[in-house]
């Protein structure tokens, strides 16, 4: 195998990218190359373009961190610039139009492949890439193919060319050029997977007749061995003077001979497999050898003889029908009646269908039933000898297997043989109301879990009523149990939009559906432990106005503010209608009452993502006018730092946590506020005031203080409870509800979360393993435009910002972003900053996680310098906690190499102060 890696210049396109990058993993397999290096040496066989645009990269970012850019990141910085949004487009709508022509199943698998490749946002999620292949397929074979209900695109396209070999042997669909172009000749039949057979031999055993090969010279239609196997293909092109067939693309004379048969001059099969009796003339000329064979191939397949084909040989039903009565006990192999077994062997046979296949198949039952507590797709197989399930499905289920006293080896539909060597004995199924034990053997088996065969149909006498897809299972003294199969035999058809139109323009009745997952289950607060025995603390709405608490919302004016009152917005009908309906829920809980106050604040409402909407009073002028609480929010890390060594989690989230809190009496009469249908104030804390988050954070605080960051964090109304343990868990989960209990604040049970191993807080993921960065959030980075003013920059660094703990060098990749917010910086987006834009959204996507401090020893920090800034990495027992850096001030760049790096560990000191304050640490 060749092992040079080849080169790039940056020319090839978008195709031959995608090559370079599989030549160059093959070699980093072959040779054994480490993550680290392998950009290093990728980057080593660019040339040309390609090699300029990469030295940019380094001048960008250093030549150190670009030859530490990990492999999948380079792919991806390489892709965008040498695959344009413009060749992105056009690839992706060839994905999306692409179409399977004829029966070149083959071709279109490959450039269905080669595109998915090319264009990843396609086919992400992988059932878009699904969507696509089915799509693009003939429409014989898609139905098919979307029938058998598969999810893995591997699986798909393997079926995709089974069906389509079977249509094509069935003449369904017409002949490949590479099937028709070239003739084996050949006097012995092998057998291939699908059945079928191929000739090998010479040339004086071919299977086209000396006679036809006559006609074809005489008709200009004949082309020797070497104009078949080149066909339309060949490099030299065609230099004769005949014209072109539109039909085989070949050029001839006369009518084009195509997908005809040689011997009786029908279309759709050919010669070999021609069962018309032979013309006598024609057999006199070939020698008696050649006779044989041909006369021997328009017989039965399966006993030889001529009359009748081989699905209906009687030698064939009979020996199935002797299989059949004998049922467990007969070990025929099927193999020519050879029932000589090696050894210890036994021998059976199970012809597993897909689920397409068995929906459709009148002879076999399907359906769904309990195998020990588990719902599993059975298949009732009387081919089946003995019963099976799926390796997958054993492993879920909490049983030993033990060992066959005789190597068992099953013999597929598909000629394959597989060994078995265990049994998982008593499995409890579930049929009909009635349990039943079956032995299970665990093989490999399709798209069914369980198959239930002879071994069990016979042991309780069952009867397969195929029209009716039952099983009628003999019970003595009771009427039989009727086990009742899935009847479903319809396709389901999936039809485009445009296709869908046309229907409803022809009068086709059409009916809506909104499927929604009958499976999940609706959370209960009777299910959860401990949860369950403070149903005060997650009432379904606030029982009214809040107690008098040690802390009351107070609105200080600055001196000689004066009333403010604004008239109220205009509002939609709808808005209307809703803003009638929430003050009169108001007005009952006592959350507000009329008012003949001098202020007065507009109101409008906001779109909730439920889609209901939430009525917000535009507080804006009172806010310009009251004195500021600066009262602190925690920081965001530091309460991250206080779930070190956690594993038990539990989130609260309170109703309408503004709600419980009254305001003072002397300052309900600044919260009024102006609609269409009176004038009204707050006597609880409302939304939208300046103060609200830090007097609320006081009160939390003050509530908690017992336990605050032993076991539990707050930030404003969201409560976090966090344990090592489940017992530990379990008593801390206690005390806070029972403080809630005790202070009369209650939270609302659908935004709640108990007992979790993995939390969603504060845009943040924690488990026991670390921090990383929400889901949720890297979609939104993802999505991110490219921006187009200063002001959208700094929004985009603002969001990147949040997360830079977790982005090795991140104010050196920001930095030709952070250069265009400047002032006096004239904006120009060029390819330097659209570099850096998306390399950071990459980053922050693949961002690693980040563990938790544990204590306070063993702390390593790294610190590197450059002429682009300071950067350092705090790290604990070869975990890293936090990456930092910033970019270098004017004065500091004159510095010299010592001083900066003197300024990086001073940096680092700084910023990671908290951390290594009377520790010793390493630098």
């Amino acid at each position: 195998m060749d092992c040079r890696p080849s080169s790039f210049s940056g020319t090839e396109g978008a195709v031959g990218l995608l090559h370079w990058f599989e030549k160059l993993e093959s070699v980093f397999e072959m040779c054994e190359c480490p993550e680290a290096r392998r950009v290093k040496f990728a980057t080593g066989t660019l040339e040309g373009i390609a090699l300029t645009w990469w030295n940019a990269q380094v001048q960008i970012l250093g030549l150190a961190a670009a030859n530490a850019t990990p492999w999948n990141d380079f792919k991806e910085l390489i892709k965008r610039e040498y695959c344009t949004r413009e060749d992105i487009h056009k690839l992706e709508d060839e994905l999306y139009n692409l179409k399977m022509v004829g029966s070149e199943i083959e071709a279109y698998t490959k450039r269905s492949n080669e595109l998915a490749v090319l264009c990843p946002t396609m086919v992400d999620p992988p059932y878009k890439r699904i969507e696509l292949y089915l799509k693009g397929l003939a429409p014989e074979i898609q139905s098919h193919v979307t029938s058998a209900n598969l999810n893995n695109i591997q699986e798909i396209q393997r079926l995709a060319h089974r069906i389509t070999d079977q249509a094509v042997d069935q003449n369904k669909l017409p002949k490949r050029v590479s099937a028709t172009a070239t003739v084996t000749p050949s006097a012995t039949p092998v057998t291939l997977s699908d059945n079928k057979r191929k000739w090998e031999g010479d040339s004086s055993k071919a299977s086209i007749s000396v006679q036809s090969q006559n006609q074809q010279r005489k008709t200009g239609n004949y082309q020797s061995p070497n104009q078949q196997s080149s066909g339309s293909h060949r490099q030299g092109g065609y230099r004769g003077n005949l014209p072109k067939c539109n039909n085989c693309n070949r050029h001839h004379n006369g009518q084009c001979s195509k997908g005809r048969c040689q011997r009786c001059l029908k279309m759709g099969h050919e010669a070999k497999d021609c069962r018309s009796p032979r013309p006598a003339n024609q057999d006199q000329q070939q020698p008696p050898a050649q006779q044989n064979q041909q006369q021997g191939n328009k017989g039965c397949y399966n006993c030889g003889a001529e009359g009748h084909i081989k699905r209906h040989c009687p030698q064939l039903n009979r020996n199935q029908n002797n299989n059949n009565n004998q049922g467990n006990g007969n070990n025929n192999n099927n193999n020519g009646g050879n029932n000589n077994n090696n050894g210890n062997e036994a021998r059976g046979r199970a012809f597993v269908l897909g689920r397409g296949d068995a929906v459709n198949d009148p002879n076999v039952v399907m359906g769904k039933f309990l195998l020990d507590d588990i719902y599993v797709t059975v298949l009732f197989d009387s081919g089946a000898d003995t019963s099976y399930m799926s390796l997958k499905m054993s492993k879920l289920l909490k049983r030993t297997p033990t060992p066959l006293d005789t190597k068992h080896v099953v013999e597929l539909a598909n000629g394959k043989s597989v060994e078995a060597a265990q049994v998982v004995k008593g499995c409890s199924i579930v049929l009909a109301g009635q349990t039943f034990s079956i032995d299970l053997i665990p093989i490999v088996l399709g798209s069914f879990d369980v198959v239930i065969g002879m071994d069990w149909l016979s042991q309780h006498h069952a009867e397969i009523l195929c029209k009716e897809k039952v099983i009628r299972i003999p019970r003595s003294s009771q009427e039989p149990l009727e086990v009742q199969g899935d009847k479903s035999g319809a396709v389901v058809g999936i039809i485009s939009y445009l296709k869908a139109q046309k229907c409803l323009r022809k009068g086709h009745t059409a009916i809506l559906a909104l499927v929604t997952d009958a499976s999940a289950k609706e959370k209960k607060l009777e299910d959860i432990p401990v949860v369950r025995d403070f149903p005060q603390v997650f009432p379904e709405d606030l029982p009214g106005l809040p107690p008098h608490r040690q802390v009351e919302f107070q609105i200080e004016l600055a001196p000689g503010a004066a009333p403010i009152a604004r008239a109220p917005y205009r509002l939609a009908p709808t808005e209307l209608e809703e803003l009638s309906k929430q003050l009169q829920e108001l007005l009952e809980k006592g959350f507000i009452r009329p008012s003949s106050s001098p202020w007065g604040a507009p109101v409008l409402f906001v779109k909730k993502k439920d889609g209901t909407f939430r009525m917000c009073i535009d507080y804006r002028e009172l806010n310009k006018v009251t004195v500021k609480n600066r009262y602190p929010l925690p920081r965001i890390d530091d309460l991250f730092d206080q779930l070190q060594g956690s594993c038990y989690y539990s989130k609260i989230d309170l109703r309408s946590g503004y709600h419980q809190l009254r305001v003072r009496d002397e300052d309900v009469s600044k919260t009024a506020f102006r609609t269409r249908y009176g004038h009204y104030e707050f006597l609880v804390m409302p939304f939208g005031l300046t103060n609200a988050p830090a007097v609320f954070m006081d009160l939390m605080n003050r509530v908690c203080k017992p336990y605050l960051d032993k076991f539990v964090i707050v930030f404003i109304d969201d409560i976090l409870i966090y344990s090592k343990s489940q017992e530990e868990h379990e008593r801390h989960l206690r005390l806070i509800l029972e403080l809630l209990r005790k202070e009369q604040l209650y939270a609302k049970f659908s935004k709640c979360d108990f007992w979790l191993r993995e939390v969603h807080f504060l845009g943040h993921v924690v488990n026991k393993d670390g921090i990383h960065v929400d889901p949720s959030k890297v979609d939104s980075i993802r999505n991110w435009p490219a921006p187009r003013t200063p002001t959208e920059i700094r929004q985009f660094l603002g969001l990147a910002g949040y997360y830079r703990r977790f982005i090795k060098d991140f104010s050196k990749i920001a930095q030709p972003l952070t250069m265009l917010t400047q002032k006096g910086v004239v904006y120009r987006w060029g390819n330097t900053q659209e570099t850096a834009f998306q390399y950071l959204k990459d980053r922050l996507c693949s961002a690693p996680i980040l563990s938790l401090p544990e204590g306070t020893d063993d702390f390593v920090v790294y610190c590197d310098a450059s002429i682009q800034g300071l950067g350092c990495v705090l790290m604990q027992r070869d975990k890293v906690i936090a990456y930092a850096s910033r970019q270098l001030k004017v004065h500091e760049r004159n510095y010299t190499t010592h001083d900066l790096e003197l300024g990086a560990v001073v940096f680092a000191l700084k910023i990671w102060r908290h951390y290594l304050y009377g520790t010793r640490c390493t630098i």
